[in-house]
């Protein structure tokens, strides 16, 4: 007589039996439902739960040894479903035909660095982290470095300056002979240098969106090609930044708080150009804004200070200038245009050249004319004449009475006004010119007429000349009828801008 249990255990085989001959000739699975989809494999069908694939990190991910073609895993990182493809060799985010940035690293404020970076320190000699060419490394968090970083034309970015900062507790942040780019991070080198950069016109650096905070010094960045700085907030450093010989130099709405200390900004050496343009700097105390105090420092091109403002009580220390080449109450030399709050402007458009000669009556500048009528034409003035400016800017009387020389960079055109009074030998016409590189400009030319002996002729000086670098303008006088006789000028006054 056959049990109960032998019953069930019959009826169990003959039901797995049919399973597996209905799935071996299907070859379906169906989840949920009795009817797989004729097209599927495997048919889940649910209206409240979903499919969850392996979660894994990025590392345990490419740690995958030798990948099945078309394994789909779920990255914990990214948040995203990766499959791989066996004939490239790569991962790719699901629902996307680009392949994930294979020049990309993440450094976390937990990591330990000789592990995250041990490429780069062993490139580095063991001395410091010299990254990977054109490779994004992430800041994700603070991070305290043990280390200098050489930059190698890599990108340090963060996403928030708030939190994700790099610090060098001891000794310099960014060292070495190249660029690259750094973004949107906070720098803080307590007892060193932020950057400690000599390189050559090959390299270009760009540093943008940070805060450089609570530093000993910001250092020196030398010898590159490009450098632009944009949006950088600088506060607390006990020290601020030298630039030197750098071919193009842009710095753009940078701001320096009054916490800061010591020359925020200076130039050394030789640059093709300079553009210095919006931001602020607050100088307070002994502090310097700006220094272009350095011997020998040279613009080759142009250079541009246009709104800045600088604040703050000390005004004296804005900046720091030139020791040559500049102008009574200015700071710049001819390179330079300036428009920013707190200081004078100075350009090329703003240059102005004036002289005066005063004698009593009587007396004055001899002008000697020979017998022909007209007479030559000579210059009002010797090297012995006497003459004063009150106001020279980018105009110089370059030790010759009686004549301005323009000394800015650009073309442009002048306008020459002024008048000459002149007592005349005997009755007769003559005429003032007004000469440029000593030549008469015959257009601007001025008739006057003495009707007796000592009779004072005032004539009026207008018009207008262009000027180039070097250029310089004088006063000529001409007889044109009457008795030979010099004739004698008293006072002239003369004025371009």
């Amino acid at each position: 007589m056959k049990t109960k249990k032998n019953s069930f255990t019959g009826k169990l085989f003959m039901l797995l039996m049919a399973f597996l001959i209905s799935f071996s000739m299907r070859a379906q699975v169906g989840i949920n439902t009795t009817t797989p989809h004729p097209s599927s494999i495997l048919d889940l069908n649910s209206t409240t739960r979903g499919l969850l694939a392996p979660r894994l990190t990025t590392a345990q991910r490419i740690a995958i040894a030798s990948p099945a073609d078309g394994l789909i895993v779920y990255d914990t990182n990214f948040k995203q479903l990766y499959y791989y493809t066996s004939n490239t060799a790569a991962w790719f985010p699901v629902g996307s035909n680009v392949s994930e940035r294979l020049n990309f690293k993440r450094i976390k404020s937990t990591d330990v660095l000789a592990t995250v970076l041990a490429t780069e320190l062993n490139a580095g000699g063991g001395t410091r982290y010299l990254l990977n060419a054109d490779t994004l490394y992430e800041i994700n968090g603070q991070v305290v470095f043990d280390r200098p970083i050489e930059i190698n034309n890599a990108y340090i970015h963060g996403l928030d300056t708030n939190n994700d900062i790099i610090v060098r507790a001891n000794g310099n942040i960014f060292e070495g002979s190249t660029g690259g780019s750094i973004k949107s991070v906070t720098l803080s080198a307590p007892s060193g240098n932020v950057f400690n950069i000599s390189g050559t016109t090959a390299q270009n650096l760009i540093f943008r969106d940070s805060v450089v905070a609570n530093s000993s010094s910001v250092g020196t960045i030398s010898g590159l090609g490009l450098v632009f700085l944009s949006i950088i907030q600088f506060t607390g450093n006990t020290n601020g930044i030298t630039y030197n010989n750098i071919g193009q130099l842009l710095l753009s709405n940078m701001g320096w708080a009054a916490n800061n200390s010591g020359t925020y900004e200076k130039l050394t050496g030789t640059f093709t150009s300079v553009e210095k343009q919006g931001g602020f700097s607050q100088v307070n105390g002994s502090a310097i804004g700006f220094d272009v105090s350095t011997s020998g420092l040279t613009i080759t091109g142009d250079a541009v200070m246009e709104s800045v403002v600088f604040t703050g009580t000390n005004t004296a220390g804005y900046v720091k200038p030139y020791t040559t080449g500049t102008y009574s109450g200015y700071n710049f030399n001819n390179s330079w245009t300036v428009r920013a709050a707190g200081l004078p402007t100075e350009a090329d458009t703003n240059a102005v050249g004036d002289f005066s000669v005063d004698y009593p009556v009587g007396t004055g500048i001899g002008v000697s004319f020979n017998s022909s009528n007209p007479s030559n034409i000579v210059k009002i003035g010797t090297s012995t004449s006497v003459s004063t400016s009150s106001n020279l800017f980018r105009f110089t009387t370059d030790g010759v009475p009686n004549r301005l020389k323009y000394v800015g960079k650009k073309k442009r055109i002048f306008q020459v006004t002024g008048s000459v009074s002149f007592q005349v030998p005997a009755a007769g016409t003559y005429i003032i010119y007004i000469a440029k590189n000593g030549t008469a400009i015959s257009q601007y030319k001025v008739y006057g007429r003495g009707a007796a002996l000592n009779d004072i002729v005032v004539l009026p000086i207008n018009g207008t000349t262009e000027l180039s670098t070097n250029d310089y303008v004088e006063i000529f006088a001409q007889r044109y009828t009457g008795l030979t006789g010099d004739i004698v000028v008293p006072n002239m006054a003369v004025t371009i801008k």
